[in-house]
């Protein structure tokens, strides 16, 4: 059985919610979500696994969390070679730009997204939203 680690940081619970979904599709895929709050592991706790889904919002100008997500991830991104990735998040506000610059920075390191691009909703997830979540959970796990 393949273990895939769904980190997240989540300031409003939207992202949650994601991550939460996400694990629920790798779960009904036959594999085994383990899920994590980025304060409940380390950078190289996550390299471990061949398989991970990245959840963040997008912050202030279009960013990755500042203080727990973005130290995380950049000591991350030297270890994603090789790896599957699946990158998701909420926004108020802006375009995605925050999730174009993170796809960047995830195939610069070697790694493959899942369905070639992050998963982006707005706000809080609703019935439609959670399911793509579900689906991308399930992307990761093939």
């Amino acid at each position: 059985m393949n273990k895939i680690a769904v980190i997240y940081w989540s300031g409003t619970g939207n992202t949650q919610s994601m991550a939460e979904a996400v694990a629920e599709g790798i779960n009904a895929s036959g594999s085994e979500a383990v899920l994590m709050n980025v304060s409940d592991t380390t950078a190289a706790d996550a390299a471990t696994y061949e398989r991970l889904a990245l959840g963040c919002p997008a912050m202030g100008g279009e960013v990755l969390e500042e203080s727990e997500f973005d130290p995380f991830f950049t000591d991350l991104e030297q270890n994603l070679s090789g790896k599957k990735v699946a990158l998701f998040g909420s926004y108020g506000w802006g375009d995605g730009q925050w999730m174009r610059d993170w796809q960047d920075r995830v195939t610069a390191a070697g790694a493959e997204i899942v369905s070639g691009e992050g998963l982006i909703l707005n706000e809080t997830p609703d019935a439609a939203g959670l399911e793509q979540c579900r689906e991308l959970g399930k992307l990761i796990s093939e």
